[in-house]
This record gives C-alpha cells, structure tokens and sequence, in this order.
C-alpha cells in the first residue's frame, strides 16, 4: 500500500517535470521503487520497539545519466527526500537523524543502471536547525527561539481555530534537538496522529497537529 501511493505521489509531482528532459536513461520512478524497498528491507528495531529504518541515501549512477539529471538533481532529491518520509509515515517507520539523498557519480555503472547505498545516521549534535514547513508551503527556521502556538494573536503562529486553545503549545530546542511540547491546550497536541503528553522529541518528517492545522518537522 505504501509503495502503491508512493508510485502515485511520485508521477504526480515530478514525473511530468522530468521525464520532459529525456536526457537520462533512468525514470525517477525507479529511484523511487529501490528507495522505498532499501526502507522496508533494512527496518530494525530499537529498544523502545519503534521500527527504525535508514535515512541515509547514495545512488551510484553512471556518468551518462548523472549528466542527464544535472538541471534537475536538486529537484529530484528534495523530491525523493520527502517520499522516503511520506513512506515513512505511512508504515510508522522512524528515522534517527534527518533524511538525505544524494546523486554520486559511478564510473564502472552502466547507462541505465544504479545502486545504492544506504545508512541509518544519527542527528550531527550542536547547534542544528530545524524547520517548520506551514500549511502554505511556507517555512519557519528554528533555531535557538520558542515558538509559541495558539489563539493569541502575540503567538509566533496564531491560529485562527476554535479547536485550538489560547495558549495551546509550543516549539523549542533541546540540546541537539527541537521538542513540541503542549501546554495544557484543551484538544491536545498530536504528533503523527497520537497526541501527545507534555514534551516530545521531533524527528524529521514528523506531522504536528494543532486542531485542524498540521505542520511538517524538517530536521537539517
């Protein structure tokens, strides 16, 4: 079912784009299917029982078809990037550090082929920053701030939702890492559609949903 939608999201948001470049024998849906499969193949599991999968992505491709997505590349990977999180979620994978894809350059690999390496990596520690992608598309930098949510038109993101309390949660760093923390709002917060009680650990790709508005967690 993940891969299913994933193939979906995939043609619907860039095979239009790329497959009118026609310079590289490799369609990004195939990224996108051994991408997928690297996640379920290599799943394992942590202490905690969460299945934690790679988040750490190489493709080897010959330098034929490197060229071929040169125009494109950093389309594809933000792309591929945000696919190998929409998976995740959809499978209740989680990642130990922040998502990135990379195109290197194989000398030995043949037009048309590709490997791949993958890693589970943990979150670099010290002065990370982390984002916050809105509704609108737009993007808030975290860094060392709190970002306060709620009703109040003075909060850092006000929202305008009945479901939403006056003083309902809040955004902040933790170390190496950034947590939401909910402060005693009415609905509760929801982390990935659990709600949550008091702080929780963001990892990249987290859903966080304030009533009706769901905000993305990009770690970086």
């Amino acid at each position: 079912m993940g891969l299913q939608s994933f193939e979906h999201g995939v043609e619907r948001m860039v095979e239009g784009v790329f497959s009118r470049s026609g310079k590289s024998s490799i369609r990004p849906i195939e990224l996108g299917r051994r991408l997928v499969r690297e996640m379920d193949d290599h799943r394992s599991v942590d202490v905690k029982g969460r299945r934690i999968v790679p988040n750490h992505f190489q493709f080897h491709i010959s330098p034929r078809d490197h060229a071929g997505f040169a125009d494109i590349e950093a389309a594809l990977v933000t792309e591929l990037g945000e696919a190998a999180r929409e998976h995740a979620r959809e499978e209740g994978y989680h990642f130990m550090g922040p998502v990135s894809v990379s195109l290197l350059v194989d000398e030995q690999a043949k037009a048309g082929r590709f490997g791949i390496v993958s890693a589970m990596r943990e979150a670099q520690g010290g002065g990370g920053v982390g984002t916050l992608v809105m509704p609108s598309g737009e993007r808030m930098a975290l860094t060392g701030q709190v970002f306060t949510v709620g009703r109040l038109p003075e909060s850092t993101i006000s929202l305008n939702d009945a479901n939403v309390s006056r003083r309902h949660a809040e955004f902040r760093s933790a170390g190496r890492n950034f947590v939401v923390a909910d402060l005693g709002s009415t609905n509760g917060t929801k982390v990935n559609g659990t709600r949550i009680i008091g702080e929780h650990t963001l990892v990249d790709g987290d859903i966080v949903s304030f009533g009706g508005t769901h905000i993305r967690f990009e770690a970086s």
